[in-house]
């Protein structure tokens, strides 16, 4: 293995220590771009959960120094934190490019954004006030913002450094202490990050890391009495199982973000170069797995075949191959069970009549590699245009009107964004205004900053990520209440 993404860590991260897991268990993750293997990670189960919990439970018992320290002091340690991050980039891109199989050009901008998160809460950690209230009565009323407790983060596989951060950088700013679950798939660089914890000097037991499989540490955590919140990205299936688990349980906090079949509309009078290529690196970030690619695009009919064939040749050049490559625009998909998933969708949709354009197999004969592939003539009713297509597929179809096409978008299950394009602002801010979206781009996608908020309607989520909202997810509200007595002179 190349020694600039040789593997240092593979055991659990509790109270500030490196541990084997108590059963010993370990599990083998793979290079998704070869499927060789990359280490054996040990892997938490319940009473690993439990240990972690406790040491938990132990130190806010004892007035926790990390709930209780300096609102300033807590900031400048999670700077400290960005800063160690920063020096070791390359090094954290390497191991997450290792895992996960995406280009290098992709880990790196993600690991920036993890960075950006952190020097942004780490200057909210003084900032997080209350109010006075002039209530009724003859009383002074005011309230605070407190950490929840324990907060389980529950990671994705397919921005996993971005969303552990995103997750992180809140809840300790807050004062939280933190179990985190990172996807089996890619533990690497949530392990890393603690050790980097350690050295940055937050007290023990502030974070834990506990790799393992979702169906057992995952759901351990969402089903743990003393587990104050859980906060989760991944599959909806998957959030609707931890949202009753946490509510059969101690009705925990839970927070949810969850895939979806995210819609472009381009009007007639947009920008054709500019809306196709802008579709093209949106659908096919990530190799497709990113939570708001735009999975869906409805196209004007009077544009609709100049469209296609201009996304159709975008993707004839796309560079697909060694993610440690440079050159490389797209890896493979995970796993081999995500990348059967993706090729039965593609099946599915030529059955159900749709067209593939381009790609639609495999490429290569190594790895978990799909080819780009722009399916045309879809309809709303198809299966590819309705259920979470999580790969590199662009579904385009045909619209007339925009209250047609906002009336087909809103009939949908999903809500995490949508995209418009148009030179028309009226337009595109009544589009704005009448999709059932968290997010809207315009002539654009995906600004992703830290002072944005970002979540969904409906089945994308549950509560809000990024930006002073984010941060707020992870306290309590405390009114305080103090009687004036009106007789003192």
């Amino acid at each position: 293995m190349n020694r600039s993404h040789e593997v240092k860590y593979t055991q659990l991260f509790i109270n500030n220590e490196f541990v084997n897991s108590l059963s010993g268990k370990t599990y083998e993750i793979k290079n998704p771009a070869n499927n060789e293997t990359i280490a054996r990670i040990h892997e938490a189960d319940k009473a690993d959960v439990d240990r972690a919990v406790n040491a938990c439970k132990q130190a806010l018992k004892r007035h926790s120094q990390w709930r209780t320290i300096d609102a300033s002091e807590r900031g400048r340690t999670l700077h400290r934190l960005a800063y160690m991050l920063e020096k070791d980039m390359d090094y954290i891109t390497s191991l997450e490019t290792l895992a996960s199989g995406k280009p290098l050009k992709e880990t790196r901008k993600e690991v920036q954004w993890a960075c950006d998160l952190l020097h942004y809460y780490a200057g909210y950690a003084d900032k997080i006030h209350g109010n006075t209230i002039p209530a009724d009565g003859k009383v002074v009323a005011i309230t605070r913002h407190e950490p929840i407790g324990i907060c389980g983060l529950l990671l994705p596989w397919n921005l996993p450094f971005y969303n552990l951060c995103l997750k992180l950088a809140p809840a300790l700013a807050t004062g939280n202490t933190v179990i985190v679950k990172p996807a089996e798939q890619t533990p690497l660089t949530a392990l890393y990050l603690a050790k980097l914890v350690k050295e940055a000097g937050f007290p023990p037991v502030v974070v834990n890391v506990l790799p393992g499989q979702g169906h057992v540490t995952g759901a351990a955590l969402a089903e743990h009495m003393d587990v104050d919140m859980i906060s989760f990205t991944g599959s909806t299936k998957v959030a609707k199982l931890v949202q009753m688990m946490a509510g059969k349980s101690n009705m925990k906090r839970v927070t949810l973000e969850t895939v979806s079949k995210s819609p472009f509309v381009i009007f007639d009078d947009a920008d054709i170069d500019w809306s196709a290529m802008t579709s093209h690196l949106s659908v096919f970030m990530s190799a497709g797995t990113a939570c708001c690619t735009s999975t869906k695009i409805y196209v004007h009919e009077a544009i609709y075949d100049k469209f296609v064939h201009k996304c159709a040749d975008l993707c004839k050049n796309r560079v697909l191959g060694d993610p440690f490559d440079n050159r490389t625009e797209q890896g493979p998909q995970i796993d081999e069970h995500q990348f059967n998933e993706v090729i039965q969708y593609i099946e599915l949709g030529r059955k159900e009549g749709a067209k593939v354009l381009t790609g639609g197999k495999r490429w290569g004969n190594k790895g978990w590699y799909i080819e780009p592939t722009v399916m045309c003539d879809v309809t709303d009713n198809m299966q590819i245009a309705k259920e979470e297509l999580t790969g590199p597929v662009m579904t385009i179809m045909k619209f007339r009107t925009i209250d047609e096409v906002i009336d087909r978008i809103n009939d949908s299950y999903y809500g995490l964004d949508a995209g418009v394009f148009t030179r028309d602002t009226d337009k595109a801010m009544y589009f704005a205004q009448a999709v059932r979206t968290g997010n809207v781009w315009i002539n654009h996608h995906i600004s992703i900053t830290p002072q944005i908020p970002f979540g969904g309607y409906k089945q994308s989520g549950v509560g809000r990520e990024a930006g002073k909202d984010g941060l707020y997810e992870f306290t309590e509200v405390k009114s305080i209440v103090l009687k004036v007595d009106q007789k003192l002179s």
